[in-house]
């Protein structure tokens, strides 16, 4: 994968460091981390594009890195105390805007509960319904290319909170990533059956490839699963994360499906939309339960991060979901120019 073109000083800045090999004595002082911090302080940092992008360019250290990037860049102290100033903003804007129930007792069925109700479906318009119903080949493809940038690397951003669970609950997130990994053949897993999707689609299915074509929140997304993944101190707001995402997926991804048969799509397009449907309905009662209520139990103290990780991937996600129904319902498209 090949840098990202920078949107703004921050990435420029960045991508100026990554060029080179990292050195042995510090090379970021109060200075720069004062410039960052400037640049960081944007009015809406879940939408500002220098931010969001190069948020995620640090992330994506940790997953396949760039060509041409220096492996060692990795945990380079210069680098995380960069991205710290990243997080920071990025954390105050989600603390600002996200509202998370209260009065939820540290029980299994208490938080599932809570959950299903964050969670249950509203009447209001969604890029299921229009994609189902609506949407045009091309207003199809925009959709797809806003889900390649996470569902190309699915789970990974999840997985991260293996090692941070013990007993039931990382049982359970084992059994759910098990079979997003395609338990075992790597034909089924989800990854590639969204990479098969893409080139029935006749798009590009290699990971990163849209990247400067996508807008600030449709990166914000992935980027709030690598901050809550990356971090053991939001281990809650992970498993909160998951069992929000697994709750919103199966109905969703039943009329991604019919909307692309509606369109002349054959089986092996739409198969990944299928596989869901099924999948995620077990999974949700796995995550919702057995995963975040049980954490719960075992960890009272992390209920209230648990609905917040649960709350901001519903928040996100409606941000998205916003931009692309304005977009299209204006007739204009939802990426950003070539």
């Amino acid at each position: 994968m090949k840098l990202p073109a920078p949107r703004g000083p921050l990435g420029a800045s960045l991508t100026d460091l990554l060029v080179h090999p990292p050195r042995d004595t510090g090379i970021v002082d109060d200075v720069v981390l004062t410039r960052w911090r400037d640049a960081a302080a944007t009015a809406d940092p879940l939408t500002d594009d220098d931010l969001q992008l190069t948020l995620w360019t640090l992330y994506a250290l940790h997953y396949r890195g760039f060509e041409g990037v220096d492996d060692a860049w990795e945990w380079d102290p210069d680098v995380l105390r960069l991205r710290r100033v990243l997080e920071d903003a990025f954390e105050a804007s989600l603390r600002d805007r996200v509202a998370v129930p209260g009065g939820t007792a540290a029980a299994r069925e208490a938080v599932a509960s809570a959950l299903f109700a964050m969670t249950a479906p509203g009447p209001g318009p969604s890029v299921a319904r229009y994609v189902s119903r609506s949407a045009d080949a091309t207003q199809a493809e925009e959709f797809l290319i806003h889900r390649s940038l996470y569902t190309l690397m699915e789970a990974d951003p999840h997985t991260w909170a293996i090692p941070r669970l013990s007993g039931v609950p990382k049982a359970a997130l084992v059994e759910v990533q098990a079979d997003e990994y395609g338990g075992g053949r790597p034909e089924r897993m989800h990854s590639a059956l969204f990479a098969r999707t893409m080139r029935g689609a006749g798009l590009v299915d290699e990971y990163g490839y849209y990247v400067d074509r996508l807008p600030a929140v449709t990166i914000a997304a992935l980027n709030l699963m690598s901050l809550f993944g990356l971090h053991r101190r939001w281990r809650g707001a992970i498993a909160g994360h998951l069992a929000a995402f697994e709750m919103t997926s199966s109905l969703p991804n039943r009329l991604y499906g019919d909307g692309f048969r509606r369109l002349g799509h054959d089986e092996g397009t739409t198969d990944y939309f299928d596989e869901h449907v099924e999948a995620d309905a077990v999974h949700e009662q796995i995550a919702g339960r057995d995963l975040a209520g049980r954490l719960a139990e075992e960890e009272p103290e992390l209920v209230g991060d648990i609905l917040f990780g649960a709350a901001a991937c519903l928040y996100l996600d409606e941000l998205v979901g916003r931009h692309l129904l304005d977009a299209w319902s204006a007739g204009t498209s939802s990426l950003r120019a070539a």
